[in-house]
């Protein structure tokens, strides 16, 4: 079980030159075909603001896409140029609404997505709403950086936030190519009041732990009791604790067990992870 085929996603120049290193290191590791994906989105005008728009200034709007589109393209290549690995460039037409499907269709035959934490502050919302598209609709394991912090190691300390749910267990397995070639794995759930629940997360973690063990993957199960924080920063907590460079969690699921991995918990850790964060749904 490895990952084959590599998909970065790419938006600007610095947040390219922030993932290629992450993203060569990988391809390296795993002896990967990487593809660099940009998607130029076309403009979508209005009629009130047609009328406001000459030929000409539609036209350096376009020039301007472009532009961006071919220097995001030469960091690229900049990056992947002395590699052994092959590297494909894919640039594809979009417009802003439909960016996230059309990256989640050429996410699909691909074993794993790279993309970078957004930027509340300076990133435009369009690119969270396509972000969450790729993680709901993708079928694909998607592998995001945070903005700040040295990346010299994914999966060596894997943590798995375990809510015995589907995508829970989605993700667990999608990160094994991760945690064969890692030296630790641990296996974490929040425990609540509810003492049937407790019993059902107890007996589920522990079989997923023999299941990991079958692949050589030796496994630590730990657990915390549920605080007045939220699940995202116990996850967090746990992670900063054991040294975690891997976070592994389902991602916007519908699971009332310990509000796990709804919405909320996983934008919270889309907005204040601290080491990479793999989500499956």
């Amino acid at each position: 079980m490895n990952f084959k085929t590599l998909l970065v996603s790419l938006n600007n120049e610095a947040e390219t030159e922030r993932l290629m290193p992450v993203a060569i290191m990988l391809a390296r590791q795993f002896d990967a075909h990487l593809i660099g994906l940009y998607a130029l989105q076309n403009m979508e005008i209005y009629a009130s603001v047609s009328m406001q728009l000459t030929g000409a200034a539609l036209a350096q709007l376009r020039e301007s896409q472009e532009a961006q589109a071919e220097r995001v393209k030469a960091v690229f290549e900049k990056h992947t140029a002395a590699e052994d690995f092959v590297a494909e460039w894919r640039q594809i037409e979009t417009s802003v609404a439909a960016t996230g499907e059309q990256v989640a269709e050429q996410a699909r035959c691909v074993d794993l997505v790279i993309m970078s934490q957004i930027d509340a502050d300076t990133d435009s919302p369009a690119l969270a709403s396509a972000q969450r598209r790729v993680i709901e609709h993708s079928g694909r394991p998607v592998l995001v950086i945070p903005r700040v912090g040295n990346i010299a190691a994914i999966g060596k300390r894997t943590l798995i936030g375990w809510s015995g749910t589907g995508e829970s267990a989605r993700a667990a397995h999608d990160a094994i190519p991760f945690m064969q070639q890692g030296d630790e794995s641990r296996i974490f759930w929040v425990t609540g009041a509810n003492v049937s629940a407790e019993g059902a997360l107890k007996e589920s973690g522990h079989d997923l732990a023999r299941s990991l063990d079958r692949h050589g993957i030796k496994t630590i199960v730990s657990h915390r009791p549920k605080s007045q924080i939220a699940i995202g920063d116990e996850l967090l907590n746990e992670a900063a604790d054991t040294g975690a460079d891997l976070i592994v969690t389902g991602a916007f699921g519908h699971s009332r067990l310990y509000d796990f991995v709804i919405g909320a918990t996983t934008s919270h850790l889309l907005a204040h992870m601290t080491s990479p964060v793999l989500f499956s749904r």
